[in-house]
């Protein structure tokens, strides 16, 4: 998939560019699914979130964009459903839209309900993550953002195991008033312990990948950290 890591949507010009220049027409032409479901796992979560996500009442614009038409995903809904019904839905959509909220439980319901195993199949749909929306595509998380886990018990090594459909890590949120354990210092603690390229950003950065190749699109604030050698 041709990726959009956002921090918190579609925040300034030119992260909606970047949009526009994945899709390949304007986003009036292209159609849409949002997928809720991470919004319903956090320790704080509530109805409301995943609400205002869906009906684009978000302050994280993803959703209220001005699509041609927006359709919901639900994840956790998926098992109970015909296969084939809903993966024509997936590849009939120009882009994804993945809410925030909780990486592991989002990683969880891709895993359990087929999507993630769909993605390798879809070269020419555009993924648009918002913060544990873009973390669930990283190969792991740091357990500083691990707060469910799908067995429910003492934590594992492996508990912040996420999808790894590109090499690097994200730390979400960098320096922001409502996260203040999200600061510079606290992002370089937790960098330390990845055993690759990750970074730090703000709610005006976002990450763009396109065959593997990765581009900051930032108008705000970001960091990179290389592994130790």
């Amino acid at each position: 998939m041709k990726l959009l890591l956002t921090d918190a949507g579609v925040q300034n010009e030119s992260i909606r560019a970047a949009l526009v220049d994945l899709l390949g027409k304007p986003i009036a032409e292209s159609t849409a699914l949002c997928i809720p479901t991470a919004g319903y796992g956090g320790p704080y979560a509530s109805p409301a979130g995943p609400w205002r996500f869906v009906s684009g009442q978000s302050q994280n614009l993803m959703t209220g964009l001005g699509w041609k038409s927006v359709g919901v995903l639900e994840l956790t809904a998926l098992p109970s459903l015909d296969r084939e019904r809903w993966v024509s839905w997936v590849r009939e959509a120009d882009v994804l839209l993945v809410n925030g909220g909780d990486p592991m439980y989002l990683a969880h319901w891709m895993r359990e309900s087929g999507l993630a195993e769909l993605f390798p199949t879809l070269p020419d749909t555009v993924y648009v993550g918002l913060s544990a929306g873009s973390m669930v595509v990283t190969p792991r998380v740091g357990e500083a953002f691990v707060d469910w886990r799908p067995h429910g018990g003492e934590p594992r090594a492996d508990d912040d195991l996420a999808l790894g459909l590109v090499d690097f890590s994200i730390f979400p949120h960098l320096d922001h008033p409502s996260c203040p354990e999200n600061t510079t210092a606290e992002a370089q603690r937790w960098a330390a312990g990845m055993p690759y390229r990750a970074y730090a950003t703000d709610e005006h950065t976002a990450i763009k990948v396109v065959d593997g190749v990765v581009e900051i699109v930032s108008e705000g604030r970001w960091l990179q950290f290389d592994p130790a050698e």
